[in-house]
Formats: structure tokens, sequence, C-alpha cells
């Protein structure tokens, strides 16, 4: 049975315009990401998703235009932003008082789903790219996030994160989460709810599964 993709939103773009200079990047641009829904947003490279995806976050304002996000989200950037010198406990605690929580029991579980859990006293730089894409993910998720927003993600999944992610999809979408990816080649377009493609600027069209 297909789920219903629930009538809450949690993030929303309104006719979303971004200008460098004279190169203009949106034009217009209208997303609306519910809860419980899995959305990609695809598009070929100068189609202005980096600049969406930014603007979505909260790292650069638009110059015209609405953004509404409802409750925590998640944000793992392409390129993974750690410290080498770092173990992985170290960053679970500085992310721990970043979010300001109590405990680091979401982190254990996110670290035994991933299967990373024995790396934990490990320093970054001995970490394989994949594990270093694991823990990436279980700081953008250790906060129990609304939307977890993911930006080429694809380009860092080994085979068992790629297949564990969709797993973790699959559990956050019945919990009520959502999930956004950023992409200029989207992969298992059977997962998404919704596919959404940008061009120039704008959105072209919409498939949806649902």
């Amino acid at each position: 049975m297909t789920q219903m993709p629930s009538t809450r939103q949690c993030l929303r773009l309104d006719d979303v315009w971004k200008a460098y200079g004279r190169r203009q990047v949106l034009s217009g641009a209208d997303l609306c990401v519910r809860a419980g829904t899995l959305v990609a947003v695809v598009g070929e490279n100068g189609a202005g998703k980096s600049t969406l995806l930014r603007i979505a976050v909260g790292q650069v304002a638009a110059d015209r235009g609405g953004v509404e996000r409802v409750g925590p989200f998640g944000y793992c950037p392409q390129v993974a932003v750690l410290n080498d010198t770092l173990t992985v406990r170290q960053h679970l605690r500085l992310f721990q008082v970043a979010y300001g929580l109590h405990d680091l029991r979401r982190a254990h579980e996110l670290m035994h789903f991933f299967g990373f859990e024995d790396c934990e006293n490990a320093r970054v730089a001995s970490l394989s790219g994949g594990t270093r894409q694991k823990l990436n993910l279980t700081l953008a998720l250790m906060h129990d996030p609304q939307l977890l927003v993911l930006d080429e993600p694809y380009q860092g999944f080994d085979w068992d994160t790629h297949r564990r992610f969709w797993e973790l999809a699959s559990i956050l979408r019945a919990a009520g989460r959502s999930v956004l990816v950023v992409t200029h080649l989207v992969h298992e377009q059977e997962q998404f709810d919704a596919v959404r493609h940008l061009h120039r600027g704008r959105f072209l069209q919409e498939a949806s599964s649902t």
C-alpha cells in the first residue's frame, strides 16, 4: 500500500529569486517538502541546485521570496565538515553541545545502525571514505531532526552506506520525518515520493509516486 503524504510542511520555498551580480541563479523557484516524504531535487550543473540548498538551510538569504522551515533539520554537505585531528567521539561531543542534547544515546544508536560503533575512539584521519560519510550522517541525525537535507550524497556513499541509508530513510518516513536529496543524478527514483527538476533556476515538472 502506498503511503499517503502528510499535509504538514517542514520546508517551503515560495517564489525564491537569487542573483550573484548580473547572473540570475534562481528565478521564482517553489518547493514544498511535507512531513513523512522523500523528495529529490535534480538538475544539471549550473541549474541552481547549490544555491537553492544553501537558501533552504539558511546559509544564504534569498533576494526575493519566502522560506519557511518548521522544526529542526539536519544537513549533510557534499564535502563532510570533519576535523581529521579529532576522534569520532570528540565530534559527537561537539555536536551534543551544539544541539543541546542530554546524552549521546541517539548517536550511539545510529553508529550501531551504520556499523561503525567500534570506531568511536579513532581519529577521523584514519577513517575510510565510507565511514566518514557514516559519521557525517550520524552528526546530522543525532538530534532527531524533522528534515534531513543531503547534498550530492551518492558521491560519498559506499555500497554499505547506500543500502543502510535507504533502510533508514524508510524508518524516518514512517516516523513522519522527511528527507530532501539534492543531486545532478537521481538514483533509485522509485524510492522518492516526488522528484523535482530544476532547470535554469526554475522547477520544470514534478513526478510523484504517491
